[in-house]
């Protein structure tokens, strides 16, 4: 097993979080004291956050690091995946359920047919 950050990861898991949050990069810049270009190079990988600037960029996106480095942790990403499908089934009614079901089952032999 790899025990290196993938950058391009986390660049396009920090841009999500950013738009989620509806910050431009230039805001994101500012709130944790680094060049609106840097924010671009890191979210574009090609420039390697800092730990200190990553601590920074998760506290203003109200993010754990953990969420934004969880592709280099596969088992991680994994239960995050989960929690987040879990989550989506919260206040679902059975019919719903079940007709969530069927779309991932479809999705799921979409893909297997076309890896």
């Amino acid at each position: 097993m790899e025990n290196s950050l993938d950058y391009s990861k986390l660049g396009k898991r920090i841009k999500e979080q950013r738009l989620k949050k509806h910050l431009t990069q230039e805001k994101l810049g500012a709130i944790v004291d680094v060049n609106t270009s840097n924010i671009s190079h890191i979210e574009r990988a090609t420039t390697q956050v800092s730990l200190p600037s990553l601590v920074k960029i998760a506290n203003a996106l109200d993010t754990s690091l953990d969420q934004l480095v969880c592709d280099s942790l596969n088992s991680i990403a994994e239960i995050y995946i989960e929690q987040d499908i879990t989550n989506l089934l919260q206040g679902c009614t059975l019919d719903e359920k079940q007709i969530i079901r069927d779309i991932i089952i479809a999705a799921k032999k979409t893909l297997i047919e076309h890896r």
